[in-house]
């Protein structure tokens, strides 16, 4: 088929094409996020809010328009879980499932046909199994696109930083959970060295004893975590921990790291005390279209996180089924979920650290750091 002939195809389907519908549950990473959407809410105490937190009911933040590629449309809303990332992990389970619950139920009687879940609200409830056994609607935690997204934006950067990537000494934090155990496997296919990182050694044992059945790499473990970001080149940050792991003293000059924890991994004085190394983000994602999020949640108009765009390209293959689920992932999830996603036209949206972009001309002067 011609250009001209796919632009009048294109052209047609956007003026009479169906509409699929989707919903992305987030929530706020602190109290302060509240001023997001309740301009006054800075005005309030923080233990107001977080009684306001635990009371409120989960709501509708925006809608989500403008998402089309050659093959599809999709339009969907952002839902609110109203707890905090603190409270999400702190608050008693029965509270937290409950709103998540609320959340999703919400987004279904809104007419979603599928519902992404954060990072947060799917780790607090088993990958969001816990959830998926009690609502009648798939659900997808969005993690296969999100270690996509990850693993490409590292490559990235490990080029443009002149990193051997095959001999570069790789690191994963939370290695035990789901998206750093498939990053490990992804990586250890093409990687040398490879060091894993989590608080359940058993978990790790298990993970490189499957590795080293699979692709021969001997990959070392360790509890040792200051030790081990001394000597990585490469450092990918899953943990899903509240407390900041990686501080500016540990790290290796001309290092890259890629914080993919949405509760942020990397400490903020990292981008303060050390211009030798790169820190990136690990899921923006540009989304084909002209979508209108309506809502700040802190990124460029037009970007998403890659949770967030992997419920998006779900809903443009009309797949609607729980595909990322559960706390097991599989390589051939995230192979897939990428191959869908270049299809509809998602893709890297260049280079990100601490929420801002990232400029050539700013990784050019990380670079001379470590050539003086």
């Amino acid at each position: 088929m011609n250009y001209e002939l796919c632009i009048v195809h294109y052209e047609l389907f956007l003026q009479g094409g169906s509409m699929e519908k989707f919903s992305f549950v987030i929530h706020p990473l602190t109290l302060q996020d509240y001023t997001r959407k309740f301009p006054a809410a800075g005005y309030l105490p923080d233990f107001v809010l977080q009684g306001m937190a635990r009371v409120l009911p989960p709501f509708k933040v925006s809608e989500i328009k403008g998402i089309s590629s050659a093959w599809a449309q999709a339009e969907g809303e952002f839902v609110c879980c109203p707890l905090t990332s603190r409270q999400l992990l702190q608050l008693p389970a029965e509270v937290t499932l409950d709103k998540i619950r609320g959340a999703v139920k919400l987004a279904a009687r809104n007419g979603a046909k599928l519902v992404g879940l954060g990072a947060l609200p799917s780790f607090v409830s088993e990958g969001g199994r816990l959830i998926a056994k009690e609502v009648g609607i798939p659900i997808t935690t969005g993690s296969s696109y999100t270690v996509f997204i990850a693993l490409e934006g590292i490559k990235e950067a490990a080029k443009l930083m002149e990193i051997d990537w095959a001999g570069a000494n790789v690191l994963i934090l939370g290695a035990a959970g789901s998206i750093g155990s498939v990053c490990a496997c992804f990586l250890a296919r093409e990687n040398r060295s490879l060091t894993l990182v989590a608080r359940q050694r058993n978990k790790l044992e298990k993970l490189a004893a499957k590795i080293l059945y699979e692709t021969g790499l001997a990959a070392k473990i360790t509890a040792n975590m200051q030790e081990a970001l001394g000597e990585a080149d490469i450092v990918i940050a899953a943990t899903s921990a509240l407390d900041i792991p990686v501080e500016p003293e540990a790290l290796k000059p001309g290092a890259v790291v890629c914080d993919v924890a949405r509760s942020r991994d990397v400490s903020l004085k990292v981008a303060g005390k050390r211009e030798d190394v790169l820190v990136i983000e690990g899921g923006v994602v540009a989304v084909p279209g002209k979508p209108e999020f309506n809502f700040n949640f802190g990124i460029p108009p037009g970007k998403c996180y890659a949770c967030m765009a992997e419920v998006m390209i779900l809903a443009l293959e009309k797949r609607y089924e729980s595909f990322s689920l559960g706390k097991e992932m599989t390589l051939r999830q995230v192979k897939e979920i990428g191959g869908l996603a270049q299809k509809h036209g998602f893709k890297l949206a260049g280079l990100r650290s601490f929420g801002k972009n990232l400029t050539w001309r700013e990784i050019e002067n990380i670079k001379k750091k470590n050539y003086c």
